[in-house]
């Protein structure tokens, strides 16, 4: 019989930020611990898509501190928390019920491993996945210089602490030969050298790829690891796009399916009773793009990228048409886009945490009905 215990919350939140740094969102978007303390021990957590007042209540049935949602239940700055309105309502009874709250929104969108569109591509049976939509400007360079012995054991301490990362490469690296010059004053107690004495011998150049996200890490690791009291790096912000980060997923099928045999294809996996498509004129079906929620502003991507069909929610009217016979449109419902990013929060906690109690929702926050 397995026994759960209490975690400290940051150590769960950890795990979550991990796959999905918060660093990755989305400029508007308000991911992390949005109600609570993250030193507290919880005992069990609620895996939902939207918290509301109905899904607070089923949470205080289950004896759950802990609601980890998709979408954040304070979106932007709230005026007044009342009563009168749901999201209110949820704040309040999550506060006094003693309930943290926490979100992991367009951040768990924007991975490549374990997101919410890739998790769409895996129910699809997707392969050969790639982000659709890069994003730019979360790689730094990190240089730093060091005698000649130290070399390994400072990239050691660097990839230990996530750098040289590229793709499905790791310890990633460049080194060069120099020559280090410095005058160490008589407040110095130099790892080579003497006080006073100008000091020249060889040195090496290190490179490495840095994570946003890391950098005081890495950075942490290498002053800990450096021999140098005064330790001398660049840290190089770069416009390289991070192949592993963005909107939207793009991959392959095994095998072409027939237009009808692709519908039934997705209807099954994503378990839909309706959907809409727009007018396509192509037979077959081999290579589909993804994106999880609302995904109308990556259609001329997907259309770029020569994909037959693009799955994803919430277009608008006139943006159907802008798909012309480029591809076929398959607009899901926002909600059943998403609903499986469960499944990806489940996953996450079970595996790091295996006597952590976790239950997924049973209250069905759609806010969309279809009349049959």
């Amino acid at each position: 019989m397995l026994l759960f215990a209490n975690m400290k919350l940051s150590e769960i939140i950890n795990a979550i930020e991990e796959v999905a740094p918060r660093s990755y969102q989305e400029s508007y978007d308000n991911a992390g611990l949005i109600i609570g303390d993250a030193d507290v021990e919880v005992s069990k957590a609620m895996l939902c898509l939207d918290v509301t007042e109905v899904v607070v209540d089923e949470a205080v049935a289950e004896n759950c501190n802990l609601i980890i949602a998709h979408h954040p239940l304070i979106f932007g700055g709230l005026k007044k928390i009342s009563k009168s309105t749901d999201t209110g309502r949820s704040i309040i009874k999550a506060i006094q019920n003693n309930i943290a709250v926490y979100a992991a929104h367009t951040n768990l969108d924007n991975v490549l491993e374990n997101g919410v569109s890739s998790k769409i591509a895996s129910k699809l049976g997707l392969i050969n996945t790639r982000i659709l939509d890069p994003k730019r400007g979360l790689l730094y360079k990190l240089v730093t210089y060091c005698p000649v012995d130290s070399e390994e054991n400072i990239l050691k301490k660097l990839f230990e602490a996530g750098a040289g990362n590229i793709g499905n490469y790791s310890n990633c690296s460049f080194s060069s030969d120099g020559t280090g010059r410095f005058t160490p004053n008589e407040n110095t107690n130099p790892a080579v050298g003497e006080k006073n004495v100008a000091h020249a011998g060889p040195e090496k150049r290190i490179e490495v790829l840095v994570p946003d996200y890391l950098k005081e890490r890495v950075l942490s690791e290498l002053r800990k690891a450096h021999p140098y009291e005064e330790v001398a790096y660049e840290l190089y912000k770069l416009d390289n796009l991070h192949l592993q980060v963005g909107s939207g997923i793009i991959g392959d099928l095994e095998k072409p399916y027939s237009k009808q045999e692709f519908l039934e294809h997705l209807k099954k996996c994503m378990h839909l009773d309706v959907f809409k498509i727009t007018k396509w004129e192509g037979e077959t079906v081999s290579k589909v793009a993804v994106c999880g929620g609302s995904g109308s502003f990556l259609l001329d991507k997907a259309i770029s990228a020569g994909v037959d069909v693009y799955i994803s929610a919430d277009f608008k009217y006139h943006e159907y048409f802008a798909a012309g016979n480029s591809l076929m449109v398959c607009d899901i419902g926002h909600y059943e886009s998403e609903i499986f990013t469960l499944e990806i929060f489940y996953d996450i906690i079970t595996k790091k945490f295996a006597n952590f109690a976790v239950v997924f929702a049973k209250t069905n926050t759609n806010p969309i009905t279809y009349f049959k």
